[in-house]
């Protein structure tokens, strides 16, 4: 798999407009090098630079807004022992095949750090665009703390690939942020709640106090970023969003208010139900600990009604897998979970548009545009009819276009 030549043309092109949930007749795109100039009009269609559709569905690539692309075991806490150059040559695997799916931008939710990106961006291996925001901010014991109960050492070294770094207090959360920040991160990550993967905490924990998330909120915000938020429960959502956290990450234990203040604050919610499913089958195999798998049952459930009270009252609402280890071919699976409560067409814009305005990425990402980026889909199958087949990318993606270069 590689990114082969620039297209200058795809011709006989069906263009699918997500806001309008329409498709066009056959018409022209135009590109010049990673960008489209043009949809519709004419133009000379001749050249080895020129791709015919043959009518065939152009669309957007997906964003995937919650991945850790150098997650190769579902043990978190075994990553920190890994050589980071092992870890990298896994997340280029790991990030071809996302982009082979069809993901052609994908957001790092801890782990990923400006190396990773800028081999992404430089096209050192066929992979999706990567907006990265280093290590998670966790507390002492909070979810990113990968330490059993019986170890006290820990290596804060920047340079080891643990997913998450460990900082107490208001001021060494602020440094924190501003190590990740200096590196030219997208985003800020904080735990807010417990979560599954972590080894000593509960799920129904709040985590940091309000000072700290507020120190995480305020230097993002200095450097005209955002901050997300790992939480499951109501209780740790509210806290978070009444914070200034932009993001929520996960959000399965959500309630009215929670939802009130996601409208009130113009913030976004990331659900990422497949993650719950795969780990509730596959996560022994992939190496999730035991106490880990006994967690799983906590979220699981709950997961499909906090999306669907999400979608009834128009929350924002943006695509997220968080698969880990082996289960990371999965990705696709989260359109038909998502499809048993929302249309085609909302799951379709969580991929898309609401994703790209979550990355801050309007009219760049999410569209078939003149303006954009040339990340296209071609597809096979019209995910307006039914979404879920952006779940079998073998079946329903003809060819994927990122950056104006064929994947082949």
């Amino acid at each position: 798999m590689h990114l082969g030549q620039g297209i200058s043309t795809i011709t006989n092109a069906r263009v699918l407009d997500v806001d309008t949930a329409t498709i066009s007749e056959p018409t022209t795109v135009t590109i010049n090098g990673e960008q489209i100039v043009e949809v519709g009009g004419s133009r000379p269609s001749s050249g080895s630079d020129c791709f015919d559709a043959e009518g065939r569905i152009v669309s957007p690539g997906l964003i995937d807004a919650h991945v850790h692309v150098l997650a190769t075991t579902a043990n978190l806490g075994n990553l920190g022992d890994q050589s980071p150059y092992y870890l990298g040559a896994q997340a280029a695997r790991l990030m071809g095949d996302m982009l082979g799916r069809g993901f052609t931008t994908v957001r790092d939710a801890g782990g990923a750090d400006f190396g990773i990106a800028a081999a992404a961006r430089e096209n050192l291996f066929p992979a999706p665009r990567l907006f990265f925001g280093g290590k998670a901010l966790s507390q002492t014991g909070g979810h990113a703390d990968m330490r059993g109960p019986g170890t006290h050492v820990m290596d804060k070294h920047l340079c080891c690939p643990n997913i998450g770094i460990v900082c107490d207090g208001a001021d060494a959360v602020r440094k924190a942020a501003r190590e990740n920040l200096r590196t030219g991160a997208d985003h800020v990550k904080i735990m807010l709640s417990g979560g599954v993967a972590s080894p000593t905490d509960r799920v129904d924990s709040t985590q940091f106090s309000d000072d700290e998330i507020r120190a995480a909120v305020e230097e993002a915000e200095a450097a005209n970023r955002y901050v997300l938020g790992h939480a499951y429960t109501a209780k740790s959502v509210n806290r978070g969003l009444e914070l200034g956290v932009r993001s929520i990450e996960h959000g399965n234990l959500i309630d009215r208010r929670s939802v009130e203040l996601l409208l009130e604050k113009n913030a976004f919610l990331v659900p990422t139900l497949v993650t719950y499913e795969r780990l509730k089958q596959d996560g022994a195999a992939f190496g999730l600990p035991e106490a880990s798998q006994n967690k799983v049952d906590d979220v699981l459930y709950a997961g499909l009604d906090a999306l669907k009270l999400a979608a009834e009252h128009n929350v924002k609402i943006a695509y997220g897998s968080d698969l880990l280890g082996g289960m990371h071919p999965h990705q696709g699976q989260e359109f038909a979970i998502r499809a048993k409560v929302q249309t085609s067409h909302q799951v379709l814009r969580s991929a898309t548009t609401t994703a790209a305005e979550l990355l801050r990425q309007e009219g760049n990402l999410g569209v078939v545009a003149a303006g954009a980026s040339a990340d296209l889909l071609v597809l096979d199958a019209n995910p307006l009819d039914d979404v879920s087949v952006l779940g079998d990318a073998d079946s329903s993606i003809h060819s994927v276009i990122k950056g104006g270069r064929l994947l082949e």
